[in-house]
């Protein structure tokens, strides 16, 4: 029998919350916080945050908060909830309370958030200029004459007095209807430039010359009267809390936290009975790890306690409790807000109050929560691979039904997949065996966390070990590349071949279909030249290098800054009309853009590779086909990978062996099957353990839907 080769992990017994003990330093953030009429049990604020479900998929929204409020969340809040019919922002997927109908889902999701003893808060929203309102077809709406900022050719109207009054008296009324709804904290919101109460507020969206603008006093008129109509609507029983871009880092052009954000949290400082502030737009308040650190908006919402007595909540991608216990101890905001680490790990708050902290899921900042929101579809996370999988596949995000029957399972490959894979296998009782070609764990998850600025993805790697460490029925190899010849050895009963992919350099891509002429034998790098200790940079020659990205995430990018840091003159070429096109979608392409001019590095879009030459590309316009050339040293090819399969399709080949070997199932998992992203990675790991002993019918959905209500 041929043996697995490589040293295996030290199995040490998994540990039991019931064994563990708060560390006492966290003791305070587990104290209750006053909010108005009401009380959270502890610090733990899960703030507004989009998740792609809303008034759609209002049954898988209700469960995903309702497992937060379990981990311990001590508020949990819905996504923006739109009040009118002309407030919406289809095709995004939001909330809507905009009559009665919306309350039956709004009351599900409250007593599922109440079931674990915790506050449910509703994000009132009118969106204003931001709404383009293509399903209700209702005209826009903002202080003054704009072109509405969503890329639709229409503009919002200014508003006059009656539409003023009109939108107070829906506002009053939604948070009417949020109080029958069960909430506890009903929301004035002005942030994230999408919000008709910020562009009020803002001087380069109201030029009004009335009561309702100039001043700031006046700019600030409509919030001041609309807090005040919804305390009196309903703050006998309901806490009413303001969210406020103090800053919207445009410097003089907008509002900054030295300047007129410091100045209406003045003027408003006691009405609210909270604060939630952050920074303005979207984008930058959810930066990714790439371009912002843990607590970055510290420094824009530390003044705010020095001018309430209110409580105050503030977010910048917290995963450390000591960081979390810091900002209390020093003043910054008395309750840890978060939306990325709540959707990483929803068990956050109770892994600190365990004493379990290094089971805690940490965020990476990738943002592919976010990417669901714009797709208009569940929510998905690289970290948290059951994250909008709660309702519709009965997922949860720490328990995992144990398997039928304690069988043997070989996991090929130590990428995310199979990482978690194992893990998951591992917690369901099952004995698995983990191989890994290579000498270190993490495949993919860690040689891409040593690009630049994406050092935290390798968490993906690490927690996963750290958890693997506890089980005792897993046995991990490294150095083991195994063949067809070495699993049929084996006779372990079930392979799971999780072997990733491999990036190609024949040029095809996303627009080009057939191999590029001239690659043969020329100066041509895949970004597996260039991951790990692959020596790529110190083979690049002297001259121009083009990176050439048809893929159009992070990788192009992310390669072009890497190579111009080194020396190198750097053109990007891509035939998107956006550099790293897709990471629109997680709000950081702009980020992406800039980075890249300050490295140095040439952008040339709108062009499609036609040919490689010596030392010259062709290329052509996307639009017209008209030719061009750029010199080129070397030529870096970022567009689409291979699975790498050899090893699946030599075993499929010789299934007539598998009954003889003992084997009774191969599946391909991860990139091995079909390459894509490392939170699709992780989500095929962990439906291979959840699907692992099911019968399993390929013309059976594999999960439930929400039923479909005629109006």
């Amino acid at each position: 029998m041929v043996r697995v080769t490589g040293a295996s992990f030290d199995s040490r017994p998994r540990r039991t919350a019931k064994s563990l003990m708060r560390d006492p330093r966290y003791d305070i953030l587990f104290e209750p916080v006053r909010i108005g009429p009401v009380t959270a049990r502890n610090r733990f604020y899960q703030v507004p945050h989009c998740c792609g479900m809303g008034y759609r998929y209002p049954s898988s929204s209700a469960a995903m908060r309702g497992v937060k409020a379990e981990g311990g969340w001590a508020v949990v809040c819905t996504e923006e909830a739109e009040i009118h019919p002309s407030a919406e922002v289809a095709p995004f997927v939001e909330n809507r309370i905009w009559d009665a109908q919306d309350l039956p889902h709004l009351k599900a999701l409250t007593e599922a958030v109440h079931a674990h003893g915790s506050l449910a808060g509703i994000e009132l929203v009118h969106n204003g200029q931001h709404a383009a309102n293509h399903y209700s077809r209702e005209v826009p709406l903002g202080p003054s004459h704009r072109v509405i900022d969503n890329g639709a050719p229409l503009q919002a109207r200014a508003m006059d007095g009656t539409d003023i009054a009109n939108l107070r008296r829906w506002h009053r009324k939604a948070a009417l209807r949020a109080k029958e709804a069960g909430f506890d904290i009903v929301y004035v919101y002005a942030g994230h430039d999408m919000s008709l109460l910020q562009h009020f507020l803002s001087r380069r969206h109201n030029d009004r010359a009335d009561e309702y603008g100039g001043s700031l006093e006046n700019r600030v008129r409509l919030i001041r009267e609309i807090l005040i109509d919804t305390k009196e609507a309903v703050g006998d029983r309901c806490a009413v809390a303001f969210r406020f871009a103090v800053d919207e880092l445009l410097g003089a052009d907008g509002i900054t936290a030295e300047g007129e954000g410091h100045d209406v949290v003045a003027l408003l400082a006691e009405l609210p009975d909270l604060w939630d502030v952050n920074v303005s737009t979207w984008m930058n308040d959810s930066q990714t790890a790439r371009f912002a650190e843990e607590g970055y908006q510290e420094r824009y919402i530390k003044f705010v306690k020095s001018l309430t007595t209110k409580p105050v909540v503030g977010v910048g991608r917290y995963t450390s409790p000591d960081a979390m216990v810091r900002v209390v101890k020093q003043g910054i905001m008395d309750m840890i807000g978060a939306a990325r680490p709540s959707i990483a790990d929803p068990f956050l708050p109770r892994k600190i109050e365990e004493g379990r902290i290094d089971d805690i899921r940490e965020c990476i900042g990738c943002n592919i929560c976010v990417t669901g929101d714009d797709v208009s579809s569940p929510i998905r996370c690289t970290q948290n691979p059951t994250m909008g999988e709660e309702w519709r596949r009965g997922w949860h995000p720490e328990t995992i039904p144990a398997a039928k029957q304690r069988e043997r399972v070989l996991i090929v490959g130590g990428g995310p997949a199979g990482l978690e894979a194992a893990r998951a296998c591992g917690q369901r009782g099952l004995e698995v065996v983990l191989a890994e070609a290579g000498e270190t764990w993490g495949g993919r998850a860690l040689t891409e966390s040593r690009l630049p600025g994406l050092s935290s993805w390798g968490r993906v790697k690490d927690w996963r070990l750290g958890q693997l460490h506890k089980l005792a029925n897993v046995e991990m190899f490294l150095a083991s590349a195994l063949t067809a010849d070495d699993i049929l050895s084996y006779g372990i009963p079930h392979v799971a071949l999780a072997t990733g992919a491999t990036w190609r350099r024949d040029g095809i891509g996303l627009t080009r279909h057939r191999p590029l002429a001239g690659v043969a034998g020329a100066a041509v790098f895949t970004p597996d030249d260039f991951l790990g200790d692959a020596g790529g940079l110190d083979r690049l020659p002297a001259g121009p290098i083009v990176v050439y990205d048809d893929e159009g995430y992070v990788m192009g990018g992310v390669l072009a800054e890497l190579i111009a840091k080194r020396g190198h003159d750097v053109t990007l070429v891509t035939p998107a009309a956006l550099v790293s096109a897709w990471t629109a979608r997680a709000l950081d392409q702009p980020f992406i853009h800039r980075r890249l001019v300050e490295c140095g590095v040439t952008l040339q879009l709108n062009c499609l590779l036609a040919g490689y030459a010596s030392d010259r590309l062709d290329l052509a316009c996307v639009y017209s086909g008209a030719p061009s050339q750029r010199d080129c040293a070397a030529l870096v090819l970022v567009t689409a990978r291979l699975p790498n399969e050899q090893v699946c399709l030599d075993l499929m080949a010789r299934k007539a062996e598998w009954i003889d070997a003992g084997i009774r199932s191969v599946t391909a998992i991860g990139d091995c099957r079909a390459p894509a992203t490392i939170a699709a990675a992780v989500f095929a790991g962990h439906r291979y353990a959840r699907d692992f002993g099911e019968t399993l019918d390929p013309d059976v959905v594999p999960f439930k839907r929400e039923a479909i209500v005629a109006e």
